[in-house]
Parts: structure tokens; C-alpha cells; sequence
């Protein structure tokens, strides 16, 4: 049983209902890195403080354990491990796009253990996750799913220069529609960069099948004639 830890309080309560039944099962909590007390504090033996920090599992940003879950956590729990800020990102998405589950960071650090491989005990059987809340921002969650499309090559967002006559864009744009590009956005540059009188520059933001298919939509623009720069 995979279980988040902020304060202590939840994952002390399921390790010690889940022992009182079946002591054989492990249970491992799981803090993010950002703000992640236990560790110290289990090894101390007494709660320890850490400094607050941005992040997006907010619900477990506690930087301080109380007097009364350490003893608890230290005697009931199998491990508590902590997880980068990154993969809780990509567990939010994970939980998204694979279980069709709103999922906050808080609830989602479980996953994220799971994805990292920090839960060694996970391969000798059955798992179980915490989902605690779906307690999440709109925005966030958008942000989160741009960085996943852009982690895995389905979002590109490619810059060149064209001359600047009727039509040099559109030519462009059917160039990436054949090669099976769909266009998000699009956006003239004239200011601010080093440009040929006759000349405009070109950020195109485009969704791809993959890795393998963004390489393809650059060198297909390349071997038109243009000098495409990858921006993200």
C-alpha cells in the first residue's frame, strides 16, 4: 500500500488498520522533495522542521510533523520515500490520461513513487494507491498537461523566418499539414529580432504524433529550404 504523508496523520491510520488485518502487507509513505520532513525525522526521532517551498502537492506541504504521527509512522510504516516535483507532474497526467481521474499533487505522489521505481516492494505483488483528492486548479492541470505533450514529443513549437510576401505563410503551413503537423497556434515575429527588411519570422506551436514524428515535421521544413530553430 502506497500512501501520501504530509502531517502523518493519514498514512499512520491506514498502516495501522491494514497491520491490525494483514501485518504481512508493507506499507510505504511517500512525501515530495521539495518539502519532505520525515525522512530527517524518522531518522532523529523526533519531529524536525524544513523550510516551506513552491509546489504542486500543496496538501502535503506540511514542514513540520506533529509530536504524536512520528512515533506512529516510525512503529506502523514500512518506508517513507520522496519523489521530485517532476514526476508528481507526470503522475497527475499518468492519473489523467490513463485511469480518466482528476487527481492534485498531493494525491497523486503514490503514482509518482510508482512511476520513479522509489517502491522497490511493487514488483513482488499486488499495489495499491491513495488517491487522496482532486483538489486541483484548472490552470494547473492545463500547465501540467502542456509540459507532459511537450516531454513526449507531442508538442512542438518550431521558429523560422519567411520573406515577407502574400502567400510565404501559407506555403509554410501546407508544408506542415502534409507532413501530418496540426497547428495550435500561430504567430508573426517582427520586432525585436534580427530580420531582412523583406523578411518576417514565423513561431509556429504544433501537435505531433510523437518524438519520432516531431523529428520528421523539422527535417521536412529543413529540406524546404527553411532554417527551423526547436524552441520547446
Amino acid at each position: 500500500m502506497v500512501v501520501p504523508v504530509g502531517g502523518g496523520g493519514l498514512s499512520s491510520g491506514v498502516a495501522i488498520a491494514i497491520k491490525a488485518h494483514r501485518p504481512d502487507v508493507e506499507v510505504v509513505g511517500v512525501q515530495v522533495e521539495s518539502v519532505a520532513a520525515f525522512p530527517e525525522s524518522l531518522r532523529r526521532g523526533e519531529p524536525v522542521g524544513v523550510s516551506s517551498a513552491l509546489t504542486i502537492a500543496d496538501g502535503i506541504a506540511v514542514k513540520r510533523p506533529g509530536e504524536l504521527t512520528v512515533p506512529l509512522v516510525r512503529r506502523f510504516l514500512d518506508d517513507v520515500v520522496v519523489v521530485p516535483e517532476d514526476d508528481v507532474a507526470e503522475a497527475i497526467v499518468v492519473c489523467m490520461e490513463r485511469a480518466k481521474l482528476v487527481v492534485e499533487g498531493a494525491g497523486a505522489v503514490g503514482v509518482a513513487a510508482l512511476i520513479g521505481g522509489q517502491t522497490k516492494g511493487a514488483a513482488r505483488g499486488t499495489t495499491c494507491v491513495v488517491l487522496s483528492g482532486g483538489n486541483v486548479d484548472a490552470g494547473l492541470l492545463a500547465t501540467v498537461a502542456r509540459r507532459h505533450e511537450t516531454e513526449a514529443g507531442r508538442r512542438l513549437v518550431l521558429f523560422t523566418r519567411v520573406p515577407d510576401r502574400p502567400g510565404s505563410l501559407a506555403r509554410l503551413l501546407s508544408l506542415v499539414g502534409e507532413v501530418g503537423a496540426n497547428l495550435i497556434h500561430v504567430e508573426h515575429l517582427r520586432e525585436g529580432i534580427d530580420l531582412h527588411v523583406r523578411e518576417t519570422a514565423v513561431q509556429l506551436t504544433l501537435e505531433t504524433r510523437g518524438r519520432d514524428h516531431a523529428h520528421e515535421v523539422v527535417a521536412c521544413v529543413r529540406d524546404a529550404g527553411y532554417e527551423p530553430q526547436v524552441i520547446a
